[in-house]
């Protein structure tokens, strides 16, 4: 299995973890990118938490900050299950996130590949190389299958 792989699959086993907790199944992994080790890892935890903007993509980094001792996590690579949201998008910008890698497109909310397409925009002031699809289709499913379940529990 190839490294970039590894790095997904734990993704994966970390928005399975947040759908078990009734959490929308999104999981984030940052990893060095020079060493290989990951560095800090984390679920959606907007539902259940103390504030909506708890996505999996900021816990994560926010996790790396505080281990790294660093406001910036260059040379870092995040692994994430969904293509990240505008706020997302930023914050990976922000920190300097290297390489961003997702596994499922985000038609509605989406931002990097979708909608605003927030590396485009000629005031963002750092572009992460992007590489998407990894896993998608399983990333796309466990999300599907959230949604029904939810859906079905409404009616």
């Amino acid at each position: 299995m190839a490294e970039n792989e590894k790095y997904m699959k734990r993704a994966l086993e970390l928005a399975r973890q947040a759908s078990e907790q009734d959490e929308v199944p999104i999981g984030a992994v940052v990893v060095d990118s020079l060493t290989g080790e990951i560095v800090a890892e984390a679920h959606n935890e907007s539902e259940h938490g103390s504030e909506a903007t708890a996505h999996a993509e900021l816990l994560a980094m926010q996790k790396a900050c505080q281990k790294l001792k660093s406001k910036r996590l260059w040379n870092m690579d995040l692994y994430v299950t969904l293509e990240p949201c505008t706020m997302c998008a930023a914050a990976i910008s922000f920190m300097r996130i290297k390489t961003l890698y997702f596994g499922a497109v985000d038609v509605k909310g989406g931002a990097v590949v979708s909608g605003v397409r927030f590396y485009e925009q000629s005031t963002c002031h750092h572009k992460p190389e992007v590489f998407q699809g990894l896993y998608a289709e399983e990333c796309g499913e466990m999300l599907k299958k959230f949604f029904r379940i939810k859906r079905d529990k409404k009616s």
